[in-house]
């Protein structure tokens, strides 16, 4: 590889407005991809207030990510990708980086990645505005790992993922299994994690269902599991809809107790709307209704350029 020619292709990737994840260098069988966001947005809510007493605050971020692939030999390819996440003038934050390889059995791949659970949370957190709150029970259970092995394996309609976290603190380490079947228009899935809790450990199981056809998308996560010796429940609920070719409606319900002490982790709706005005460039507002005490209803809203 020219890597003066590599480096000027990088150069003139970033600085351009084409279409986003862009094939920057292509030859001999290995490729290299550039994409991210600059996403201008802001919060208002009560929680935000500190003691200059502002109810705002500003979310804004952006986003840069770099993802390659080489062939080796045929049906044998090795790859990487790298994202990291500017949200102001002090703060990097590493978001994904991590190396693997492919075969046709599946990609085995090492580095800070999502955890196998996350194509099943992935059904329910679909919001340009809030996220999902009821499936953060096991902490191996969540996106963006360190120290994660993965494996994914994709066979015609099922997908399946394993995972194992070699955790930098003692007594933290987690592995987990999931699958996801598609039937169509539907979708299932099932996935447990196990996570080292001292001397006990801390489990969690997910079942998730996708309903999508013209325009309608539905899915549901429920979660249940353990933590500290005590058990918890949780569901998301989604759906969306397509009003137009360029604007979607969603909304999300979210509940989570822990069942013996009977305390809610969380409780609350949110709803948005998402305006694309093309490939690259969207627009959302969404309104967070909590029924928690001590938490406050949020607002939040934003406009967001692909590159």
């Amino acid at each position: 590889m020219k890597y003066a020619t590599l480096t000027s292709a990088l150069l003139v990737a970033l600085a351009s407005t084409s279409s986003f994840a862009a094939t920057v260098y292509d030859n001999d069988g290995t490729t290299l991809k550039v994409g991210g966001r600059a996403e201008a947005r802001f919060n208002v809510s009560d929680n935000n207030e500190s003691a200059e007493d502002s109810s705002f605050k500003d979310k804004s971020r952006a986003r840069v990510n770099l993802k390659g692939k080489t062939e080796i030999s045929d049906g044998f390819y090795g790859f990487g990708k790298y994202e990291a996440e500017f949200s102001d003038s002090d703060s990097l934050k590493n978001r994904y980086f991590f190396a693997g390889f492919g075969t046709s059995a599946g990609e085995f791949s090492y580095g800070k990645q999502d955890s196998a659970q996350v194509q099943l949370t992935d059904i329910t957190d679909v919001m340009a505005t809030f996220g999902g709150d009821a499936a953060d029970l096991v902490s191996g259970n969540k996106d963006k790992r360190d120290n994660n092995f993965l494996y994914a394996g994709e066979f015609d309609s099922l997908s399946i993922q394993a995972n194992y976290i070699a955790a930098d603190e003692k007594d933290a380490d987690s592995y987990g299994i999931s699958a996801l079947y598609s039937f169509g228009v539907v979708s299932l899935g099932a996935g447990y994690v196990s996570q080292d809790a001292g001397t006990d450990s801390d489990d969690q199981i997910n079942l998730a269902a996708e309903y999508s056809q013209n325009g309608f998308t539905l899915g549901a996560l429920y979660t249940i599991g353990s933590k500290s010796n005590e058990d918890y429940t949780g569901y998301e609920l989604a759906a969306q809809y397509k009003a137009t070719k360029k604007l979607k409606l969603v909304a999300v319900y979210n509940f989570a107790e822990f069942d013996k002490a009977d305390t809610e982790e969380a409780n609350n709706f949110a709803a948005e709307a998402v305006y694309k005005f093309n490939g690259n460039f969207r627009a959302y507002a969404g309104y967070k209704f909590e029924s928690l005490d001590g938490k406050d209803d949020q607002l939040q809203a934003g406009m967001r350029y692909d590159f």
